[in-house]
């Protein structure tokens, strides 16, 4: 006999939270190990995608403010990583490229990371993957819909 809790969405989704919390921990304190935060690996990683973009391109891709990415920037600087470059005929914005030294931090991230996902995701047999991916993707396509409509189910998104 077991006392099993039954499956519920609350279950489900707290479950989840402590996933991600336990899996940003242990990914966080590999990242310090570098000398990196997982702030810092995000900015360097996505430049690794798309170097010479702008702050404003950058945070929205970090899905944070420009405040927050320039902060982040100045000190990426600071420590030799990112290089600011002007962009002609634009005064007010940087293209930001990786130095060869954030460049080597974001590959040690990279690696870091893929051992990571590959000591844990990695360890679910093919079927389960196939299953999680699919069901990770039927729910963000609720997070979606819901985003779409807005918090009210208008579709507009106003009231």
């Amino acid at each position: 006999m077991t006392d099993r809790q039954p499956v519920t969405p609350a279950r489900i989704w707290f479950r989840f939270l402590r996933l991600h919390q336990r899996g940003h921990g242990a990914i966080a304190q590999r990242l310090r190990q570098l000398g990196l935060s997982v702030a810092q690996f995000d900015l360097l990683s996505t430049l690794t995608e798309a170097e010479g973009i702008t702050q404003r391109d950058l945070a929205e891709r970090l899905y944070v403010t420009k405040g927050n990415v320039s902060g982040l920037v100045d000190r990426l600087v600071e420590a030799g990583m990112v290089d600011r470059r002007a962009i002609p005929g634009d005064r007010r914005s940087y293209a930001l490229h990786l130095t060869e030294a954030g460049r080597k931090a974001a590959q040690a991230g990279m690696e870091t990371q893929q051992l990571f996902v590959n000591e844990t995701v990695g360890q679910l047999s093919q079927r389960d993957l196939e299953m999680l991916d699919q069901v990770i993707t039927r729910w963000r396509d609720t997070f979606r819909a819901l985003e779409q409509s807005g918090p009210d189910g208008n579709s507009s998104g106003q009231g």
